[in-house]
């Protein structure tokens, strides 16, 4: 049996995969073309976001048993394909979660208590200290999009700032419904409208499909019955940035923390920045926004967690099938 892993991963990965028994080669300038002509080779493929996992690939890939992908979206690849010819398709969301949690509760306290602001006028020596001051999440209500792994690491950082929590699920797979059970004492399942009736910040954490595809617009917007702050650390084009854009404009949103973009390009690894929209550009300026890149569920130890989860998930996927 071969594996074969095609980006930066945490060396435990390939130490895992090969302690028991199985070989493992790593390329990772592979391009989707080199990859193509290699993956008949290869038992099992190991991905994060560089390169797409479509259907002629599948095709070509003769002896693949199993994809893996190091992280949660799975957006790349054509599960539902591959699952169709026999490939069994993994993510290891339970290896960044934490970091997940975290960093959405920090760019809210970044909200809150306008922390980025004031570091960037105290760096100038600038002291307004009326002028930043913050309001409080304890008495807010939080309302939570998807609660699977990251939407549950999330409730949990926020269960000791007694607020109200309300989680939404369209789905509610097992995964969800345990969430649900271990969060049943601080967090309220509820209905979209409800959550968009009650909710002071939202924030998502949903896989990119075709149907949470700009989810978040103008019509989803405009049914939120108050102003309300926006999280986002799943994926840039959940939101509808032009529409976001208009709903800070006109004090709907009252402010934004993404580590997500609609503009981010997941196959170079950035942005393009003479090529950036007004919309984006509005977002650089506002004060009003807590912009990471994208690394919300990027730690030091969940790129060790990411690794070893999905090590055991492909060993014990080969070994089934050996």
């Amino acid at each position: 049996m071969k594996v074969l892993i095609t980006d930066n991963t945490h060396p435990v990965l390939r130490q895992h995969i090969e302690a028991a028994g199985i070989d493992c080669d790593v390329c990772v300038d592979c391009t989707y073309n080199t990859l193509l002509e290699m993956v008949q080779d290869y038992d099992a493929l190991i991905v994060r976001s560089k390169i797409i996992i479509d259907r002629p690939f599948i095709d070509k890939a003769r002896h693949l048993r199993c994809i893996g992908r190091v992280g949660a979206g799975m957006e790349t690849i054509d599960v539902e394909y591959a699952e169709s010819c026999g490939v069994k398709c993994f993510n290891s969301p339970e290896g960044n979660r934490d970091a997940v949690g975290e960093h959405a509760t920090a760019l809210l306290l970044a909200l809150f208590d306008k922390i980025t602001i004031a570091d960037a006028e105290v760096r100038q020596g600038q002291w307004h200290r009326e002028d930043n001051r913050g309001i409080e999440v304890k008495g807010r209500t939080v309302g939570i999009i998807g609660f699977g792994n990251m939407g549950g690491a999330f409730a949990q950082r926020l269960r000791g700032f007694e607020c109200r929590i309300l989680a939404y699920d369209k789905y509610r797979p097992a995964h969800c419904e345990e969430n649900f059970v271990k969060a049943r004492d601080y967090v309220v399942p509820c209905s979209l409208d409800t959550l968009q009736h009650e909710a002071d910040v939202v924030s998502l954490h949903v896989p990119l499909t075709e149907e949470t595809r700009y989810m978040v617009n103008a019509d989803f917007i405009g049914r939120m019955t108050h102003p309300f702050y926006l999280l986002n650390t799943s994926r840039g084009a959940v939101v509808k940035t032009a529409d976001l854009v208009a709903a800070m404009e006109s004090g709907q949103v009252l402010g934004a923390g993404l580590d997500v973009i609609e503009y981010e390009n997941m196959a170079k690894d950035g942005l393009v920045m003479d090529d950036l929209p007004n919309d984006y550009r509005y977002l650089l300026r506002s004060p009003h926004t807590v912009m990471t890149p994208h690394v919300a569920g990027w730690t030091v130890e969940s790129k060790y967690k990411l690794a070893t989860v999905l090590a055991d998930k492909i060993v014990q996927c080969l070994r089934q099938n050996d």
